[in-house]
């Protein structure tokens, strides 16, 4: 079994060459030996018309012998209708190793006939025969009785010429298999060259150096996409491979200060012998507040690997009024201008989900009300979150949607915030075809849209 695709390829050559040329060989034998055998037909027919032209100006020479025939042709006879010989150009009448000629007669309506018959004994050789029928000369039984001329071509060189042609092709295509197929060894090896260096460079990849990169051939071809394909694939694994990293780290330190300050909470109490109400208190909130960075990292990893969101009918504007009427009493107004349904497509949960933190953000940050809007834009359907609040400078409209990222980390913590509520948003709308964004609100304070594309409804 070939294995190696070198060897596929040069053995796929040497088929391919063969194929032509057996398939090219056999064209030019016939073509060669039908050309000769053409021309040596023509050359004997053409001289058995002569002494038919004879016969029948009955100008035959006395004693019925003839002149030698030009062309090379080898014999010219003139029979009778009784089959007997009355002209020849051989001396002493007919040759005895001629073949039989008694079937090979111009038939009904034609004026001549030719085939190639076999050797009348073994080491004669193959003739071409013409016959052409002529009428009877003067002096005959009866002159209107038909004759017929032979002329005979013995076919030595034309056997000869399409031998010699024979073997040169089968002694020509050996070496010429064997070129191609080292010609296709060397062109794959040479192409191939490029793909061994990818694969070297790839193989040296690993979870400690994932700053490698495969060597790049340059061009335009299609070796040069798959380098270039490679290293930006390696250019993602590393940068997701950083932002695991980070989100590893900033996870354990986000949990590192709530453990903390519950060991030392549920310490202080066990150690009076009344605990303070106070402190337990203090320890359940933390505690609650594991359970919400436990439950929003849970909820990242399921969006980070998980499915894509089920395909359901849902209505953003109908999510908006749901999410304000779980609101009963907010720490600011909170407003939803929805008056026409906006349809969309997916996961209703998981939208309910990134609606809900994006209204807690601002109503973490807002002075004075929350609006939220849903409309349906461009063939978008479009949440929009608007707080009176301080705002998100520019410079930090991009970084305020990764995780565990708080412009003002003092505040965040103390009211509660995992530090990952945006970063849902934003995973939970690019999961449905769309994103979210931060703008300035049109008062003042800070607009968040969520977009995803727009459905039937």
């Amino acid at each position: 079994m070939v294995s190696s695709l070198r060897a596929r390829t040069a053995l796929a050559a040497a088929l391919a060459m063969a194929a032509v040329l057996a398939t090219g060989g056999l064209w030019l034998y016939t073509l060669m030996r039908g050309n000769l055998l053409d021309n040596t037909t023509g050359r004997t027919e053409l001289a058995a018309r002569k002494v038919a032209a004879q016969v029948d100006t009955r100008t035959l020479p006395p004693g019925g012998r003839l002149p030698a025939p030009e062309s090379g042709v080898d014999l010219v006879l003139v029979r009778d209708a009784q089959g007997r010989t009355i002209a020849s150009t051989a001396a002493g009448g007919e040759p005895r190793d001629i073949p039989r000629l008694d079937g090979l007669r111009p038939g009904p309506g034609q004026d001549s006939r030719s085939a190639v018959l076999a050797p009348a004994h073994p080491g004669a050789q193959r003739r071409v025969v013409v016959a052409v029928g002529a009428p009877g000369p003067p002096g005959a039984h009866d002159p209107a009785a038909p004759h017929t001329v032979y002329a005979m071509t013995v076919l030595g060189d034309v056997d000869d010429a399409t031998r010699a042609v024979a073997v040169g092709l089968l002694g020509g295509a050996p070496p010429m298999i064997a070129f191609a197929a080292a010609l296709a060894w060397w062109a794959t090896g040479h192409a191939l060259r490029p793909v061994t260096a990818i694969r070297s460079g790839l193989a040296s990849v690993t979870a400690s150096e994932l700053d490698r990169r495969v060597p790049d051939p340059g061009g335009a071809d299609e070796i040069a996409q798959l380098a270039r394909t490679v290293n930006d694939t390696l250019d993602r694994l590393e940068r997701s491979d950083a932002r695991q990293r980070q989100f590893t780290a900033d996870a354990s330190h986000e949990l590192r200060n709530p453990l903390a300050a519950v060991r030392s909470r549920l310490e202080v109490a066990l150690a009076m012998e009344r605990p303070d109400r106070a402190s337990v208190a203090a320890a359940l909130a933390d505690t609650e507040r594991l359970q919400r960075i436990a439950a929003d990292l849970l909820l990242l990893a399921r969006l980070d690997g998980g499915p894509a969101p089920r395909p359901e009918p849902v209505d953003l504007a109908l999510l908006a009024a749901e999410d304000a009427a779980r609101r009963p009493a907010p720490r600011v107004p909170l407003r939803v201008e929805a008056p026409d349904p906006v349809p969309a497509h997916g996961d209703a949960a998981r939208l309910e989900r990134a609606l809900a933190n994006l209204v807690d953000n601002a109503l973490r940050y807002a002075r004075g009300g929350v609006v939220v809007r849903a409309a349906a834009r461009d063939g978008w359907a479009v949440l929009e979150v608007a707080d009176d609040g301080p705002g998100i400078p520019e410079a930090d409209r991009d970084r305020v949607f990764e995780r565990f990222v708080r412009l003002d980390a003092d505040r965040g913590r103390a009211s509660g915030g995992t530090g990952l509520g945006l970063a849902i948003a934003r995973e939970i709308a690019r999961a449905h075809g769309g994103g979210v964004r931060a703008l300035d609100a049109p008062g003042g304070g800070a607009l968040l849209e969520l977009r995803i594309p727009a459905g039937g409804g």
